[in-house]
């Protein structure tokens, strides 16, 4: 297993919607073991496969370390199949380092996918985990976080986010 890198806004494979899994082989399984590692180490509650760049519909999450008897969940081209409820609450991305902001989401989702081994599987959530599912296939579908926000505050992001950018380049260079 390896941690991966993870990519940053504005790469555009963020922006990509990504392919479905059809192969279960082992570069399959390699991906979903390197993917989980990196999650980890980040630290992270999810992860999409196109933010290791990897244009495929593969998503991991895990919130036990913010809810007691969660388990990791892998999950292979995942669709939302029933959303009840909303809230707003923050949120952060491994894609969008230092930022986070308040998003409305469904406060529960179902979603149906397929397991690692190519099983069909249905994921309930609400909360948090609800939150982690939608966001995360938001990813899968080249949405980020910032896509939920108002117009204003999306620019103010791009503007500090480029400032910010530039700064650590004058103090790498």
């Amino acid at each position: 297993m390896a941690v991966l890198e993870i990519r940053k806004y504005p790469d555009r494979i963020l922006r990509e919607k990504t392919s479905p899994v059809n192969d279960f082989g082992p570069s399959l399984q390699r991906l979903i073991d390197d993917m989980i590692e990196t999650m980890y180490a980040a630290p992270g509650v999810g992860l999409a496969a196109n933010q290791v760049g990897v244009p495929k519909q593969v998503m991991v999450v895990d919130v036990s370390t913010k809810q007691q008897d969660a388990p990791l969940i892998v999950i292979i081209n995942p669709q939302i199949v029933l959303a009840e409820g909303e809230s707003a609450s923050e949120e952060g991305c491994l894609s969008l380092p230092d930022y986070t902001t308040v998003v409305k989401r469904a406060e529960r989702v179902k979603v149906r996918g397929l397991d690692r081994h190519g099983r069909e599987i249905e994921v309930e959530g609400e909360g948090l985990l609800a939150r982690a599912l939608q966001h995360e296939i938001d990813h899968l579908n080249g949405k980020l976080l910032i896509d939920r926000i108002s117009r204003l505050k999306r620019e103010w992001f791009k503007k500090r986010y480029l400032r910010q950018t530039q700064q650590r380049e004058v103090v790498k260079s």
